[in-house]
């Protein structure tokens, strides 16, 4: 078995047929500690051992009980196991509970299974051949088809080492766990130590913890900080996905704490009460399912009420599997391709299971095609879901994607590389979006650009904050760069002094607009350095401020005005005589106040000051308390 990889063996069958004892013959540990299991012989609670497999790697085992009255117990522990033993007494031969742990198995999915006789000291060879027979007509039709089969006695130890070797074998086939992705712990059990505080334990589905880790625990939101791991009763300083773990945690009440809450990595995983999921009906449920009707709802370790939307039929059949969207009765923290289990509302009995889809979905309306298909597409596979939720985000940081599905950033990287390549998804910047997206967004720029200059003909082009504003909020400022650049170099967009505009864009006033335009240059070309602020140059004109801004901006575009603030204009000759007397003073004088320059410019003192300040900002000049020096002046 790879090294990084860790296995969970979990155990399953009817009660009384020698789950407990089996384990303690594979390692040598007492899975039942409560004293009523004790005293009644069966098991009640979860159980847990460690198990050493032949290459020397640790696996973890669940035991977990086999009475019809503890299976949500049963449903707490099976969720997170690599492997199932199907523990069947040879005796006894196939049971209720047998059957109804075999349609939970099959409708988890669970990887891979052995099927375990045991007790076969007590029985003749004969009979052992019936039994397996049994069996083997059992599960024809379920993930065990096929499966290894092997005859073993707790009690005497005959096919321990067989079954030991078997599992090894089963453990080496098993796909490599998420190490890197976003921690996820269903917390299947929580108790407080003395001297310690509350200590949480599960099955570690996904990524990896260890001493010191920031925790959140779902779905309170509570915050806490990882002060001690263990593996199987042994300090380690961090566990991986695959291993059971037992975290000490600082400053959380167990009280806060109940079995179905999620320790994750903070800030990735949302609780829910709607759910889109892949629907089956068992062939043997005793009816069929209706829209609304309310199931028990399992999944991980939480047990919910839910009710069942189906989304394009009125009832569901029993042997028959639908899409549908679940309305739970309060939250739980869910991921896509998570496996539950639903069970009749009374009486209570195992009817179904599946496959969840989406875990953040919209409400649905029924009967809509479109609806359907969005969810069909949803359901082919990992990349088809990171690009339905790009779409539906409009575009996407790579943080947003491991929040909404939920996966390490290296296995969402390779599912968006692999869009990219594809042509369906682009990258701007930090975030994604779809092609289709790209090219709109384009278009927009584009078109606004154009419908920019025909309201605003005097202009040179649309300012960049403007034009950006055109599109969704969500879109970052880097994104929007990368966007702009590639239509600039494109030739598509030309961009000058932060204003774009089309490449064969040229300001055209009309002739009512150049008259007055031309009366505006004429007035500052006149007063020169005596030219007052805007208002009052605007009032001997008899022109109205507000229909003016488009002229100005256009003598500014054009190089006829300069701006020195939002009230002062220069005619560009006064200017480049007022740059000339700077330029000449400096040639002799080492400093220069406010009343020389405006004696040598001849101008009134607010004016000077506008221009000095000019200079400021230009860098040409230096202030130094009440004086200034030259700077960057060429």
């Amino acid at each position: 078995m790879n090294p990084v990889n860790h296995l969970i063996i979990g155990t399953a069958g009817h009660v009384d047929h020698g789950k407990t004892e089996l384990i303690r013959a594979l390692t040598g540990i007492e899975t039942d500690r409560l004293r009523e299991e004790k005293e009644r012989g069966i098991s009640i609670e979860l159980g847990f051992a460690p198990f050493r497999l032949p290459d020397g790697s640790l696996a973890g085992v669940v035991d977990v009980p086999g009475h019809e009255r503890f299976i949500s117990t049963m449903l707490a522990g099976i969720g997170g196991i690599d492997l199932v033993l199907l523990v069947i007494d040879v005796n006894e031969g196939v049971m209720p509970q047998t059957r109804e742990h075999l349609q939970i198995l099959n409708l988890l999915d669970i990887e891979r299974g052995i099927i375990v006789l045991t007790k076969c000291d007590l029985a003749e060879e004969d009979w052992i051949d019936i039994v397996e027979e049994e069996v083997r007509e059992e599960v024809a039709a379920t993930l065990l088809k096929g499966a290894p089969l092997l005859r073993v006695s707790a009690i005497t130890g005959d096919g321990i080492a067989a079954l030991k070797a078997r599992i090894a074998t089963e453990a080496a086939a098993l796909a490599i766990k998420d190490h890197e992705g976003p921690l996820r712990l269903p917390i299947d059990r929580h108790f407080s130590v003395p001297g310690f505080g509350t200590v949480v334990t599960g099955t570690l589905l996904a990524g990896t913890v260890q001493v010191g880790d920031t925790l959140e625990l779902l779905p309170r939101g509570i915050e806490t900080r990882v002060r001690e791991v263990q593996v199987h009763g042994k300090k380690i300083p961090a566990a991986r996905a695959g291993q059971r773990a037992a975290l000490n945690l600082t400053g959380v009440e167990r009280a806060l704490l109940q079995r179905g809450a999620v320790a994750a990595t903070p800030g990735i995983f949302e609780q829910t009460e709607r759910i889109d999921v892949r629907l089956t009906l068992l062939a043997n449920a005793p009816r069929r399912l209706k829209f609304r009707d309310p199931v028990h709802f399992y999944l991980g370790t939480a047990h919910v009420v839910g009710l069942v939307a189906l989304l394009d039929r009125d009832e569901l059949q029993p042997g028959e599997s639908a899409i549908a969207q679940i309305h739970l009765d309060r939250p739980l923290v869910a991921h896509r391709e998570d496996h539950f289990i639903i069970r009749s509302y009374s009486p209570m009995t195992t009817i179904g299971g599946g496959k969840v889809l989406d875990s953040r979905p919209v409400k649905h309306r029924r009967f809509r095609a479109d609806v359907m298909h969005a969810l069909q597409e949803l359901e082919s596979g990992e990349k088809a879901f990171l690009l339905q939720k790009i779409e539906q985000a409009t575009c996407c940081k790579l943080k947003e994607l491991e929040q909404l599905a939920g996966l390490g950033q290296e296995r969402i990287q390779e599912n968006l590389q692999a869009l990219a390549a594809q042509d369906h998804i682009v990258q701007l910047g930090e975030q994604w979006l779809t092609v289709a997206t790209h090219r709109a967004w384009q278009r927009r720029l584009h078109d606004v650009t154009a419908a920019f200059h025909h309201r605003q003909p005097l202009l040179t082009g649309i300012p960049r904050a403007t034009l950006k504003s055109s599109l969704p909020r969500q879109l970052a400022p880097k994104s929007f760069d990368q966007l702009l650049n590639d239509l600039t170099a494109t030739g598509r967009l030309c961009e000058t002094n932060g204003t774009i505009a089309l490449p064969d864009f040229t300001p055209r006033p009309t002739p009512a607009q150049q008259e007055q335009i031309d009366r505006i240059e004429q007035l500052y070309r006149e007063d020169g350095m005596q030219a007052k602020n805007r208002q009052e140059m605007l009032e001997r004109l008899g022109l109205e401020l507000a229909g003016c801004d488009d002229l100005f901006g256009y003598l500014f575009a054009q190089g006829e005005l300069v701006r020195l603030n939002a009230e002062s204009f220069l005619h560009r000759d006064s200017y480049a005589q007022a740059l000339n007397q700077l330029r000449a003073h400096f040639s002799q004088h080492k400093t220069l106040t406010l009343a020389e320059f405006r004696d040598l410019i001849g101008s009134a003192r607010k004016q000077t000051q506008a221009l000095l300040e000019h200079f400021d900002e230009l860098k040409y000049t230096l202030r130094q308390d009440d004086v200034r020096v030259a700077w960057q002046l060429n």
